[in-house]
């Protein structure tokens, strides 16, 4: 190590001489240098520290250690995702663990002293010769180890840092530093200077580079470890990598800013008046006590008229009478309501503005803040709930309101006013005069100069929603009324007309606040009588000759569609029509009509003064009134792209795609303004760049009330240059509004922060998206040019989503018109696509209090579900660009590559079996008979009173029994009439058809005793022949059954009318009916030559549709008889229970062949009499104690849903296994909700299991009495579409729990195979199940409706590494085998098999296989009001079919959400959406859903669905 050891004695020199650091640290970092060197016992640690530390002074190395820590500061961001960092306080500490810790930090403090190269190669000399290196690295991590680092460092940059934080001033920067480092305090630490050169560290201090000194072998091996020696073997082994969302590129071609970076922009000075009062109040009162009879405010009343007229003096006094009230009368004297800097809430309508002011002024007055609010409606208004939220936490207990308003509030029954949802519990004051009492003559509201205390306090709805109170200090208020009163240049005694809100914004501070100050006189016009008389506010400036006139583009609107009604009114008289909104994209085209209009009128051209507001920053900016014949203020015509890049660009070629703004004028007297970046650091723009406008906020006090952390990001920022350094410090607040200061320092605004819809990492406005939809012909379509634009996180991105109020007269044609046409406009002007667009009826869309719509309601009601659209168009298609690629399947890859594969990775192949049958020690006498005949037969003479069956009636009484003797003399019957009336042969055909119970048994006997092929069909419904009698007519032809066996009832129904309607009757076989059998003895039973013979036929409809039929030979009867009885521990004195359907499959099996094979009792009990009776199933296993049960999912279904928690006198602490009867996945929530619901009533967790079968095998996996519980695993959904296995979490994301199918069968084996190669598969890949087992299918009898499904389905064998030449059955199901750590019962590690789903019912879409089962599931839970759900794929696209359970006008809430989820949880875009009325979704008598039948049914239009939406 002689050259390391040089080049760490290099790191050891003197460096400079300071006080001592650190303790501890020089151990860390030798601990640190001989982990890598390799493993040292403490002895040799201790020689070799001695050995290095000798030349130099203890106090020089603790320096030098805190150089490390302080240097590196800025580096811990690029270690985080390296080291998980444990730094241990007790100084003392020298175990092993903190050795390491220690060690790992030292690794990350020595980084930035060596050149990553010769970091890199200590890592690897390191990782060549010991283990200690990787552990040291890699603590916290569990796998990484030091080559990753060095491929991690190899491209770390570290030579250009910036300039590292001061560490001794506490900066900003300093306190970003990771918080599990433990850094010396900083009084000891010195920072670097400004000045001093990075790259000085990097070098020794003789000053020659630390990677110059690594040794030429360690060198020589780093070369050889970065070439690889051999091209990767990807012809062997194949992996494909995780999906990756397809993030967008830069578009290289977009605009960039250009420009220099902009310097704040000051507004005049503010003129210094003599005049001007110390505070607002200080105004009220010289105007109240000296001009007491000039009007201060004229209301108006419903029709327009002027109805009172409101004098300074009235103003004065009555709000010193209502502020001496609710400082000394609310409370007794020692016990005051109220107190100075209390908030009350200010509860007035819109209608009466001379009520509200005097409020005003009296809690100013009164030194309380007033909090106005709307006047709630409803106990559901909208953001209402968030309102009481912000009364909640100012603390308000009171609320001020007129007598009228307080009788129209809503009230309960005993004449209370309502608790509106979420509000606090409010004592409300009348303030109608009548109720106020005089202040005595000495008493004297306390006016004192304006300070930074609260005055009052604004409520503000955010983009979420959350309402906010945005507090505006006393001398805040104070010096924006002088700005206002200096840019407007008011004087003393105008008219000014208010068509605002009073309460709030520009309404407030012009027509209530800078009103008094310079004692105006404002005429109120409220909304209520625009909404009757549009004209009433030109009107008035006319009547009153009005000099200001404050508006919205609305009401400029509003006035021009009315302007026919009044040929005869001027407006010369006005000097300024402040246009409020004049921020907005559209007031440019209203002012300019406007304007057009009415200049005959007398109107201005220089009148028109647009300005811009926001709650934060109150004006930004406002037009001056122009001088007549000076040329008017520019416009800029803007692109719409560059904007959307956030860069100025003029507009040339398409007049389309351009944006016009106006100017809002210019910066306010005595403010000063900046435009910093709308995201992350307030980082100053560059002149051609858009970003947020803030303006100083010298005056101070202003904050939202309570929200210190939100208060200091809004209200104090201080802007940086682009290297991060602050500008100046002057705190700023940020306004809320997007824009830029044009030439001439005018101010331009293109939009607001709240309306900032950012989609692929271009910006969008809301608001120019609701113009663009406005522009497009909406009169006939859209109601009021109500339209709400807002966005939706789906997929990682933002997705824009438009929502229009629809006339009520607009027709459908109409709408799609519309519709179709605003898609496009957006697309063109806007480039970007809309992802959903909806109408809803009009006047559903929730309200803001002045009938606006309400955004994030509105976002709200989309997103679960209630928005009930009457039309709506989905564009996935168009805007999701973020899928990943789909997948490629990889090419000739043999199996034997694959295999090869799995051997080189270390994994197992898949493959499971059950114990062996030939080492289980049997005893039994059954063995010693072939056939299940012969069992029969010898049961009968051994023990002929021995009962094996019971059937049950929905009232749980038997109604019949069977014994052995029974049995077989019954048998013997039924075998005599097949020989004498059906004149049968031996190998024939016959169709049992038969409800469930004992006779269906007896013919099933009977027929075996004949030598005849039994074939069990479910007999047909009699309500619904149409449905279910041509499945039986289908099965008796492709069986070519030459007899029908079945009862005179279904006798009967087989040859009536409505039969006939169904099917052709006349060519029914013979039909025998068993009910009166001739007592006629049998000559002698049927004895099969061999057991290969056919013993039955199993037909079944699978849930693509296909009848199948298969061949069960007598061994393969016995075989699975006796598998079972192994299994079940089943012998003559047990009891099992069964409620299942006994036609086909296991079902059968359990239901006739069980019991006379293993001699025990079967209680029957047919599924369609729990309908009648639910409790019928789970009373009998309480009753009889049963500890095997058998049922379906659907009987289980029935229980969990209707028993709920009634199951009293129930107790099935018996049952040991309860048993589900299926041919698929595992339904694991159902098993589980089944399991925790009757857990009270003593059913165990561990009882409940199920099974799996299949066509070819029908029972390969059944959980049995022993061995261990049936096991589950969270499986990743993502790694299943690509047909691998990795098992996650719980509570991972894209997780799916999957639950082991009971425990294989003795003597059955199973393999996992690639279903197209046929090659054997590891451990951790999904494939097909193939098996192989003695009772195994013999084969397909014949396959209706598909010819091409051959034999090879049962006797296949592997294409690759099967010596033994298995022949193999292939069960068409998907699924994995994992080894577990439980013992299985021959003593071995269990092996698992779990069961995923059929392969021809998966999906193939993007490349990936998709489980239908899982999308459903996602489908299912998106909205309470979906009841069941089905998927399937049509020409490539996925069609989703929902069940709707709730109110039609619910439909359409449905296909957003399930797009959405869709979208989300499977990253497929669903291309139609079904919506259907309950029980339209086929479902089979095994509750399974019979997709193809629904997709015929779709194709052939027979769904007669509520709504079908085709996604674009």
């Amino acid at each position: 190590y002689s050259d390391l050891g040089c080049s760490i004695s290099n790191m050891l020199l003197p460096h400079n001489n300071q006080a001592s650091g650190k303790e501890n640290l020089e151990d860390n970092n030798l601990t640190f240098l001989f982990s890598i060197l390799g493993d040292i016992t403490q002895k040799g640690y201790e020689k070799k520290r001695a050995k290095l530390l000798a030349p130099y002074p203890l106090p020089l190395i603790r320096e030098l250690q805190r150089e490390h820590v302080q240097c590196n500061v800025p580096f811990h961001k690029e270690l985080d995702f390296l080291f998980c960092f444990h730094t241990d306080t007790s100084s003392a500490s020298e175990d092993e663990g903190s050795l390491r810790r220690q060690a790992a930090l030292s690794a990350a403090l020595h980084q930035s002293l060596q050149n990553a190269e010769s970091w890199i190669n200590r890592s690897i000399q390191g990782s060549s010769t010991s283990s200690s290196a990787s552990s040291t690295l890699s603590h916290g991590e569990g796998k990484g180890t030091s080559g990753s680092l060095a491929d991690v460092f190899a491209n770390t940059r570290i030579e250009n840092f910036s300039v590292p934080p001061d560490v001794t001033a506490t900066t900003s920067s300093s306190s970003a530093r990771p918080a599990a480092i433990d850094l010396p305090p900083s009084g000891i630490v010195k920072g670097m200077h400004k000045g001093s050169n990075r790259s000085s560290l990097m070098d020794t201090a003789d000053g020659v580079p630390v990677s110059s000194r690594v040794s030429t072998k360690i060198q020589q091996l780093l070369n050889t470890l970065k070439r690889p020696k051999r091209p990767p073997l990807k012809e062997f082994f194949v992996d494909d990598f995780e999906e990756i969302v397809e993030v967008p590129q830069p578009d290289p071609n977009q605009p960039k800013p250009e420009g220099r970076q902009m310097t704040p922009v000051k507004g005049e000075p503010l003129g210094v008046v003599c005049n001007w009062p110390p505070a607002l109040e200080a105004a009220l009162q010289r105007w109240g006590t000296t001009q007491a009879k000039c009007p201060c405010l004229t209301a108006l009343d419903v029709t327009g008229k002027p109805v009172y007229t409101l004098t300074y003096g009235k103003l004065w006094s009555r709000s010193l009478k209502l502020a001496y009230t609710l400082l000394n009368k609310l409370g007794t004297k020692n016990e005051p309501v109220l107190k100075p800097g209390d908030r009350v809430a200010l509860v007035y309508p819109n209608n009466d503005p001379v009520m509200f002011m005097v409020a005003f002024y009296g809690c100013l007055l009164a030194e309380v803040i007033p909090v106005p609010i709307e006047v709630p409606l409803t106990r559901k208004d909208a953001g209402g709930q968030q309102i009481g939220f912000l009364l909640g936490s100012c603390g308000i207990a009171l609320a001020l309101t007129t007598e009228v308003c307080l009788k129209g509030l809503p009230k309960t029954q005993n004449g209370e006013i309502v608790q509106f949802k979420g509000w606090p519990r409010l004592k409300w004051v009348v303030t109608d005069s009548k109720y106020l009492s005089k202040s005595p003559k000495d008493w004297q509201p306390n006016i004192s100069a304006a300070g930074t205390e609260p005055a009052y306090i604004e409520y503000k709805t955010s983009k979420e929603g959350s309402v906010m109170g945005v507090t505006v200090s006393r001398v805040a208020m104070l010096s924006h009324c002088q700005a206002l009163s200096q840019a407007c240049n008011y004087s003393e005694g105008e008219t000014i007309v208010n068509v605002l809100d009073f309460k709030k914004d520009a309404g407030l501070w012009h027509g209530i606040l800078t009103n008094v100050m310079n004692k105006l006189h404002t005429i109120s016009v409220p909304y209520s009588v625009m909404k009757t008389c549009p004209l009433s506010w030109v009107q008035r400036v006319h009547a009153h000759k009005a000099k200001v006139a404050l508006v919205k583009c609305r009401d400029l609107h509003w006035a021009m569609m009315a302007h026919r009604d009044q040929r005869d009114v001027s407006l010369s008289s006005l000097r300024m029509l402040i246009v409020t909104d004049g921020a907005n994209p559209w007031s440019v085209s209203s002012c300019d009509a406007f304007l057009s209009l009415f200049q005959s009128h007398g109107l201005k051209p220089e009148a028109i003064c647009p300005c811009a507001t926001s709650p934060e920053a109150m004006t930004i900016a406002i037009r001056r009134p122009g001088v007549p014949g000076a040329p008017l203020p520019g416009r800029a015509i803007l692109s719409m792209n560059g904007l959307s890049f956030g860069v100025i660009r003029v507009n040339t070629e398409d007049k389309n795609s351009a944006l016009t703004v106006q100017d809002v004028g210019h910066v306010m007297p005595g403010g000063m303004m900046c435009i910093v970046k709308p995201d992350g650091p307030p980082q100053l723009c560059k002149t051609d760049e858009i970003g947020e406008i803030c303006v100083s906020s010298r005056v101070g006090g202003m904050m939202y009330y309570g929200l210190a952390g939100v208060t200091k990001n809004t209200f104090e920022v201080i802007p940086v240059n682009s290297a991060g350094s602050p500008v100046g410090d002057v705190p700023f607040v940020r306004s809320g509004l997007l824009g830029f200061v044009g030439p001439g320092s005018l101010v331009f605004v293109v939009g607001k922060m709240d309306g900032l819809l950012t989609v692929s990492g271009r910006r969008h406005n809301a608001d120019d998206i609701v113009a663009t939809g406005l522009a497009v012909e909406s009169i006939k379509t859209v109601y009021r040019g109500r339209i709400a634009v807002f966005s939706v996180s789906v997929f990682y991105d933002e997705r824009i989503v438009v929502v229009a109020e629809q006339r009520p007269d607009a027709s459908e044609e109409d709408s799609f018109q519309w519709m179709s046409r605003v898609l496009q406009a957006i697309d063109s002007i806007h480039q970007v696509g809309v992802y959903c667009l909806a109408l809803v009826p009009a006047n559903t869309l929730p309200k803001t209090p002045l009938g606006g719509i309400h955004i994030s309601q509105t976002k709200q009601h989309f997103l679960e579900g209630s928005l009930h659209p009457c039309n709506i168009l989905m564009c996935p298609h168009t805007c999701v660009t973020n899928l990943p690629k789909p997948r490629q399947k990889q090419p000739g890859v043999g199996p034997a590559s694959v295999m090869v594969g799995n051997l080189v990775a270390g994994k197992r192949i898949a493959q499971a079996s059950g114990r062996d049958l030939g080492q289980i020690e049997d005893n039994d006498l059954v063995k010693k008979h072939q056939f299940l005949t012969e069992v029969l037969q010898w049961r009968a003479q051994a023990t002929p009173d021995h009962p094996l069956f019971l059937l049950l009636n929905a009232k749980g009484t038997t109604v019949c029994t069977a014994t052995c003797l029974q049995l077989h003399k019954k048998a013997e019957r039924i075998a005599s009439i097949l020989c004498d009336k059906g004149h049968l042969n031996a190998g024939d055909n016959v169709v049992l058809l038969y409800p469930p119970g004992i006779e269906l048994i007896t013919a099933f006997y009977g027929c075996l005793y004949a030598g005849c092929i039994p074939v069990t069909v479910r007999p047909p419904h009699a309500q619904s022949l149409t449905a279910t009698l041509p499945t039986v007519r289908m099965i008796v032809e492709v069986s070519k059954a030459a007899c029908i066996l079945t009862t005179q009832t279904l006798m009967r129904l087989l040859k009536s009318r409505e039969a006939a309607a169904a099917v052709d009757v006349k060519t029914w076989p013979t039909i025998i009916d068993t009910d009166d059998l001739p007592r006629k003895r049998l000559s002698q039973v049927y004895k099969p030559p061999t057991p290969e013979m056919l013993a039955y036929l199993d037909f079944s409809v699978s849930t693509t549709g296909m009848l199948t039929g298969v061949k069960m030979s007598h061994a393969a009867v016995s075989g699975l008889c006796r598998a079972i009885k192994l299994q079940c521990e089943l012998y003559s004195s047990r009891q099992i229970a069964i409620c299942l359907d006994p036609y086909c499959g296991l079902g059968f099996v359990l239901w006739c062949l069980c019991s006379v094979y293993s001699g025990h009792q079967s209680i029957l009990i047919p599924p369609m009499e729990l309908e009648s009776n639910l409790f019928l199933w789970l009373s009998t296993v309480s009753q009889y104690k049963i500890r095997d049960t058998f049922c379906s999912y659907s009987v289980m279904e029935l229980c969990t849903k209707g028993l709920g928690n009634q199951a009293r006198g129930i107790n099935l602490s018996c049952v040991r296994t309860c048993v589900v009867v299926a041919e698929e996945r595992p339904r694991v929530s159902l098993t589980h909700s089944f399991s925790k619901l009757f857990k009270d009533i003593g059913l165990s967790s561990r009882a409940v299991s199920t099974t799996f079968g299949s066509r070819v095998n029908v029972a390969i996996c059944l959980q049995g009495t022993s061995g261990p519980d049936p096991t589950t695993v969270y499986v990743d959904l993502k790694s299943l579409r690509h047909d691998r296995v990795r098992l996650v979490e719980r509570g991972a994301p894209q997780s799916l729990l999957l639950s082991e199918s009971g425990k294989i069968l003795p003597g059955v084996k199973v393999v996992i195979v690639n279903p197209e190669t046929k090659g054997p598969l590891g451990d951790s890949h999904l494939g097909e199940i193939w098996v192989n087992s003695p009772h195994t299918a013999s084969g397909y009898y014949t396959i209706y409706d598909n010819e091409t499904l051959q034999a090879d389905h049962f006797n296949t064998r592997l294409s690759f590494g099967d010596a033994a030449q298995t022949l193999w059955a292939r069960t068409g199901y998907l699924g994995f085998v994992r080894r577990t750590e439980l013992t299985a019962a021959s003593g071995e590690r269990h092996d698992a098999l779990y069961v995923v789903g059929a392969l021809d019912e998966t999906l193939e879409l993007r490349g990936l296989r998709y489980h239908p089962i899982d999308i459903e599931t996602s489908v299912s839970r998106t909205h309470r009001s979906i009841a069941e759900c089905a998927v399937f794929t049509w020409t490539n696209l996925l069609v989703v079919v929902v069940e709707l359970c709730g109110c039609e006008q619910e439909a359409l809430d449905l296909v957003p959400l399930v797009t959405n989820v869709v979208l989300e949880e499977h990253y497929l875009i669903v291309g139609v959406v079904v919506v259907v009325d309950p029980g339209v979704i086929p479902i089979n008598s095994r509750g399974e859903k019979q997709r193809m039948h629904l997709r015929d049914s779709f194709l052939a239009d027979q769904l007669d669905p509520i709504y079908v939406a085709y996604n674009m």
